[in-house]
């Protein structure tokens, strides 16, 4: 059963043709990782999906429901959540009052709390939860917002390069996170660049250039795609 689907989306800004004519169906459970060289559209496709930008034609589909027209509040509400590549944490707060705003509008009293521990508990992150957010380190203020976008559990999560400046260890923690989510059920998004996560959690990979989708596989058919090679190495032509 597809959860999320793009008809023939497109996306003009002024001249610039971002995104072009992109077909992509996300099944439910999946995770499905969007890679492409830089400027392939991969950012506008997230921004499209989560309502901040409306296509100049095409259909965005949510659970059957065609969401292209609603407002970016309220395909939350359906069941999206975001993590965007930059950390937005609230930097002056601690790690426990972070995570007691992104839950408080679900729970209350025991249950906020039993839901704080369990937020704490899966991103390793308690014993820091009194420390100030704006202290952490990168990775941990980068699995801080993964927790605070999954409060909302949604069916749905969309990750924006979610190991960006991570250690390699750090990235495969991350990638373990996003198998644990999905093994409880919900479906991921990833845009990334880090291979090594990509063939760590991904079931699909859609490669995007220019604004269209370029490849689509498993991450070896992908890898093993000379055509694809090509373009991250600037050969798409040659």
């Amino acid at each position: 059963m597809s959860l999320l689907e793009l008809r023939q989306l497109n996306k003009h800004f002024g001249g610039l043709h971002v995104t072009n004519s992109v077909d992509l169906t996300l099944q439910a459970g999946e995770i499905h990782c969007l890679i492409g060289p830089n400027g392939a559209g991969k950012s506008t496709l997230f921004r499209l999906i989560l309502g901040e930008y409306h296509p100049g034609s095409g259909d965005i589909l949510f659970a059957g429901e065609n969401i292209t027209a609603l407002k970016s509040f309220a395909r939350i509400h359906r069941g999206l959540s975001v993590k965007f590549q930059v950390p937005g944490v609230f930097k002056g707060l601690s790690v426990r009052q972070n995570l007691e705003i992104a839950l408080q509008s679900r729970h209350r009293g025991a249950e906020l709390e039993a839901e704080i521990g369990r937020l704490l508990t899966f991103l390793g992150l308690e014993s820091e939860q009194a420390q100030i957010a704006g202290n952490l380190s990168h990775g941990q203020k980068q699995w801080l917002e993964i927790g605070m976008a999954v409060s909302l559990k949604p069916r749905l999560l969309l990750l924006d390069e979610p190991t960006a400046g991570m250690s390699p260890e750090e990235t495969h923690m991350t990638g373990e996170m996003v198998q644990r989510l999905n093994a409880d059920g919900m479906t991921v998004l990833a845009i990334e660049h880090d291979m090594a996560f990509v063939r760590q959690v991904a079931h699909r990979v859609t490669v995007l250039h220019l604004g269209q989708v370029f490849a689509q596989g498993s991450i070896d058919e992908i890898v093993a795609d000379e055509r694809v090679a090509a373009i991250y190495l600037g050969q798409a032509h040659a």
